[in-house]
């Protein structure tokens, strides 16, 4: 079975690489974006099985790309993990996010989260 992957959105470099080596360690495949990539057409190209974004990048609005991906036919399934320093969990479902990580949160939320995310219908 081929490994879940994980498209990581987060603009923190100490934050990505140490993603990078947790998701590892848990057997899912991480593809890290560049803070200022077009997320909604590297989704696209990657396909991943989630999307885990930051609210708050670099020189993007994570929710505004989260409307753009659940606005465009061919992306709109792929489930998305919203993450942030502000308890802003009610607005990013309101967007459609499919979960959301309130930071600082412990590895074991983040696994617990994409895999009941990986498991839902």
């Amino acid at each position: 079975m081929a490994k879940p992957k994980v498209l990581l959105a987060e603009d923190d470099p100490t934050m990505v690489s140490l993603l990078k080596t947790l998701l590892k360690m848990e057997g899912f495949e991480v593809v890290a974006l560049f803070a200022d990539s077009d997320i909604p057409q590297v989704t696209r190209d990657e396909k991943p099985d989630i999307l885990l974004m930051d609210v708050h990048l670099a020189n993007l609005s994570g929710l505004d790309i989260l409307d753009d991906i659940r606005s465009t036919e061919d992306i709109r399934s792929v489930k998305v993990i919203m993450s942030s320093g502000s308890n802003v969990r009610e607005e990013c479902m309101r967007h459609g996010a499919n979960g959301f990580l309130l930071k600082p949160y412990m590895p074991d939320e983040l696994i617990t989260i994409l895999k009941h995310s990986l498991n839902a219908a």
